[in-house]
C-alpha cells in the first residue's frame, strides 16, 4: 500500500548527520541494519561469528547485568558445553570493545554487563530520546532520529537453532518500528512542507491501516492543488481497508473536509496545522467527526501475548481474555473487544500497527514463556502514537501452581494498567491550559489536584470536576470525583461536616443515575454513607462495587478504611492486603497502610500496628490525621520515641491538635475508641 502510494508523492528526505556521542575512544555502535562498530571513526571488523555479534547487540540494549544462565539459554539449544562457548564468545568480545585503558566487557559473580556509557549507540539513542517524551522534541532532534532507521535491528541475523534469541529478537524489531512509525508521525506533522509527504510515505509503509496518516495525506495533498492523486489515494486506500473489513467513513469524511477548507499555496512552508500532538490527542481526531469530545474516555487494546510454554495449556489466551474482561468491568475505559484484537492476530496484522489501525490511546502486550520449573508472565503498556513504554513488569511463579497463580497475576496486570493510564492522563491533563480542556481532560485534573490531599488542592479538583460534569452530564467517573471532594471537606473538618455529608450524598447519587454499572459511583456512594455514619448501608455499596468490579482497588480500600473502625477488623485487615495487592503504587497508600493499623489495633495486634501507622505516617500526602494513626499506634506498642516525634510533627501543622478531633474524623466503636485514646495519653493529647 506504501509503496503504491509513495510512487506518485515520494520527495526524498534530507538525511541528517549524527555525531557519535562517545568520550575520545568511545565507540559508534550502530545495530540498526547492517550491524557496525567504528572507533575514533573507523570501522573495526566485526567477529565472524553470528553469537558474538548476537551477544553484542543483546547486552547492548539490555544495558544491565545479565546472567550467564540466561545467556546460555539464549544463545544455544542444549550445546555440550554452552559456558564454555559462552566465555569463547566473551573473549571475542573483549577484542572488538576492550582497550588496556577501558574495560567495557564487565564481569560479577555469575553476571555480565556491557558498558558501553561513553559510546553512541544508535538503538538507545532512540530509546533514551523517546521514552523521555516524544512530543517535546523539536523537528529537527526527530530528522536526525529519523535518519537512524536505515533497517531492521541487526538485519540479516536470525540465529539458528535459538528460538529464545530470535524471540527477543522479533520482540525488540517490533518496538522499534513502532518507535520510528511515531517519529514519523510526529514529523509528518511539525516538518517544514517541503518534506512532510516523503514522511508521509515512509509511514505507510510502516502502518498502511494507520487512518491518522491517510487523513494526513489527503489534507497534505489538497494543500498541494493535487486533487486527483488526492482522489487515487483514497480509492487505493478505500480498496484497502474494505478488503481487511476496516470502516472507510472517516476516510470519505477526512477527504470531504480537506477538500472544504482552503488550499494552502504548493511552496508555502509552513507546517501542517494540527492541533497539539500527544498521545491523546492524535488518538481521538477521527473519533471527533461522528461524537462530541465530551464522551471520549482512554481507550486500550489488549493484544494476544505471544504464547511460549510449548503447547502446555492455553495459558496466553486465557489470560488475555480475562484481562480484557476485567479491564471493560472497570468502566473508566473503552477496551477493544477479545474477538477483534485475535481477528487481527490471525491476519497477521502487527500488535502495535494494529493498535493504530484501531485507533487506540494505549496498547498491551505481553508474553508467556517457561522458564525451568517456572511459568513467566510479562506484560507491557505503551502509548499507541509515542510508543512510549508506560509500564512494564514480569511475574513469575511455579509452573505446578500457574492455574490459581494466573488469577492474581492477572488482578495485578489490570490494575496495574487502570492505574497507570489513570496517572498518565492525569499528568497530561495537568499541561493542558485548563480553558481547552475536554470533560475527559477536566476530570484528571481533578484528579491531580484530588490526590494533593490539601485544602487548596481539593477546591481546585471540585472545580474542574465541577467543570466536567458541565461538559458532559453524564460522566459518572466525575460526579464520584466531586462526592470525594466534599467527603474531603467533612472529613478533614474543612468546612461543616454535615452539610458536606449531603453534598457528597448528592453527588454519588449523581454518578449512580448516570451509570449504576460503574463501581466508582458505588465506592463514592459508600463512602458518603459512612460519612453520614450508616456503617451497614455504607459496607454493603462497597460490597457492590466490589462485585461489579474485583479489580478495582479503591473500592477494597474504602472497605478496609470502613471496617477498621468499627464492623469486622479482621476483613479490614484482608481488604487492605488486597487493595495494597492491586495497587502497590496507589497515591493513597498513606490511607490503606493506616487502615491496617487500626484495624490491628481493634485486634490487639499493636506491635504490628506500630509498624503500618509508622509507613502510614511516613508517606506523601499523609494528612495529620494519618500522622496521628502512627503516633498513637507506635504510643500503644510502647514505641514512644517514634511516637513523639510524629505528635509533634502533627503539632507543627495543628499546634491544638487531639485525640478528640481524631475521633471527630473517624467513626471508632466504643472498644476502639478507649485503645486510641490510651496511646493519646501516653503522648498528652488526650
Amino acid at each position: 500500500m506504501g509503496a503504491g502510494v509513495g510512487s506518485s508523492v515520494e520527495k526524498r528526505v534530507e538525511t541528517h548527520e549524527v555525531a557519535a556521542a562517545g568520550t575520545a575512544g568511545g565507540l559508534d555502535v550502530r545495530l540498526l541494519g547492517r550491524m557496525s562498530v567504528r572507533r575514533d571513526g573507523v570501522e573495526v571488523a566485526l567477529p565472524s561469528s553470528r553469537k558474538v555479534r548476537a551477544l553484542l547487540a543483546y547486552l547492548a540494549i539490555a544495558r544491565l547485568a545479565v546472567p550467564r544462565s540466561r545467556l546460555c539459554e539464549l544463545l544455544w539449544d542444549v550445546p555440550n558445553d554452552p559456558r564454555g562457548e559462552l566465555r569463547w564468545c566473551l573473549s571475542k568480545l573483549r577484542r572488538l570493545v576492550d582497550t588496556p585503558e577501558r574495560r567495557r566487557v564487565e564481569t560479577a559473580g555469575d553476571t555480565i554487563r556491557l558498558d558501553l556509557s561513553d559510546c553512541f549507540v544508535d538503538v538507545l539513542e532512540i530509546a533514551s530520546a523517546t521514552q523521555n517524551g516524544i512530543e517535546a522534541l523539536d523537528a529537527s532532534r526527530l530528522a536526525s532520529l529519523s535518519a537512524l532507521f536505515v533497517g531492521d535491528l541487526i538485519d540479516g541475523l536470525d540465529v539458528d537453532r535459538s528460538p529464545h534469541f530470535n524471540a527477543w529478537l522479533t520482540a525488540e524489531r517490533r518496538r522499534l518500528r513502532a518507535r520510528q512509525t511515531a517519529v514519523l508521525e510526529h514529523l509528518a506533522r511539525r516538518a517544514p512542507e517541503e518534506d512532510v509527504l516523503g514522511y508521509l510515505d515512509k509511514w505507510l509503509e510502516l502502518a498502511p491501516f494507520d487512518q491518522s496518516v491517510h487523513e494526513l495525506m489527503l489534507r497534505a495533498l489538497v494543500r498541494r492543488g493535487r486533487i486527483p492523486d488526492g482522489e487515487t489515494h483514497l480509492a487505493t486506500t478505500v480498496r484497502l481497508f474494505e478488503s481487511e473489513g476496516l470502516d472507510v467513513t472517516p476516510l470519505r469524511n477526512a477527504w470531504r473536509a480537506a477538500r472544504a477548507q482552503s488550499v494552502v499555496p504548493p511552496k508555502a512552508t509552513s507546517s501542517i496545522p494540527a492541533a497539539p500532538v500527544t498521545a491523546q490527542s492524535t488518538a481521538s481526531e477521527p473519533a471527533a467527526l461522528s461524537q462530541p469530545t465530551a464522551l471520549r474516555r482512554a481507550s486500550v487494546a489488549v493484544m494476544p501475548f505471544v504464547d511460549r510454554t510449548q503447547g502446555q495449556g492455553a495459558y496466553a489466551g486465557g489470560l488475555v481474555h480475562d484481562i480484557i474482561t476485567r479491564l471493560a468491568r472497570l468502566r473508566s475505559l473503552f477496551v477493544i473487544a477479545q474477538g477483534t484484537v485475535f481477528a487481527l492476530q490471525e491476519r497477521r496484522v502487527d500488535p502495535d500497527a494494529a493498535a493504530r489501525a484501531l485507533n487506540v490511546d494505549y496498547i498491551v502486550t505481553g508474553s508467556v514463556q517457561l522458564e525451568g520449573t517456572n511459568i513467566a508472565v510479562a506484560a507491557e503498556l505503551a502509548e499507541t502514537r509515542t510508543a512510549r513504554i508506560v509500564w512494564a513488569e514480569v511475574f513469575v511463579r511455579k509452573l505446578g501452581e500457574a492455574i490459581a497463580a494466573f488469577d492474581e497475576v492477572g488482578n495485578r496486570i489490570v490494575s496495574s494498567i487502570a492505574s497507570e493510564v489513570e496517572t498518565a492522563e492525569r499528568n497530561r491533563a495537568i499541561l493542558r491550559p485548563p480553558n481547552s480542556l475536554d470533560a475527559w481532560e477536566a476530570h484528571h485534573r481533578g484528579l491531580w489536584h484530588m490526590y494533593r490531599f490539601n485544602k487548596a488542592d481539593n477546591e481546585q479538583a471540585r472545580h474542574f470536576f465541577e467543570m466536567a460534569v458541565r461538559l458532559d452530564p453524564t460522566f459518572a467517573r466525575a460526579y464520584a470525583g466531586l462526592s470525594f471532594t466534599h467527603w474531603q471537606n467533612g472529613f478533614q473538618g474543612w468546612k461543616p461536616r454535615d452539610h458536606e455529608a449531603d453534598l457528597a450524598f448528592e453527588a454519588a447519587g449523581r454518578s449512580l443515575m448516570a451509570d449504576d454499572r460503574d463501581p466508582a459511583a458505588h465506592w463514592a456512594m459508600g463512602r458518603a454513607m459512612w460519612l453520614r455514619n450508616l456503617h451497614d448501608q455504607s459496607v454493603a455499596e462497597l460490597g457492590t462495587a466490589v462485585d461489579l468490579s474485583p479489580n478495582f482497588a479503591p473500592a477494597h480500600y474504602a472497605l478496609a478504611f470502613v471496617q477498621s473502625q468499627a464492623g469486622d477488623a479482621s476483613a479490614a485487615v484482608g481488604a487492605s492486603e488486597h487493595s495494597r495487592q492491586l495497587s502497590p503504587f496507589d497515591p493513597m497508600l498513606f490511607a490503606i497502610f493506616g487502615a491496617r493499623a487500626m484495624a490491628l489495633v481493634r485486634l490487639g495486634d499493636f506491635d504490628a500496628a506500630a509498624d503500618w501507622g509508622a509507613k502510614a505516617a511516613t508517606r506523601p500526602n499523609a494528612h495529620p490525621h494519618v500522622v496521628a494513626i502512627g503516633a498513637y499506634t507506635q504510643a500503644l506498642a510502647g514505641q514512644m520515641d517514634a511516637a513523639r516525634m510524629n505528635a509533634a510533627a502533627i503539632r507543627k501543622v495543628l499546634p491544638n491538635y487531639s485525640v478528640e478531633d481524631f475521633f471527630r474524623a473517624f467513626r471508632f466503636d466504643e472498644s476502639g475508641m478507649k485503645l486510641f485514646r490510651k496511646g493519646a495519653k501516653r503522648l498528652d493529647m488526650a
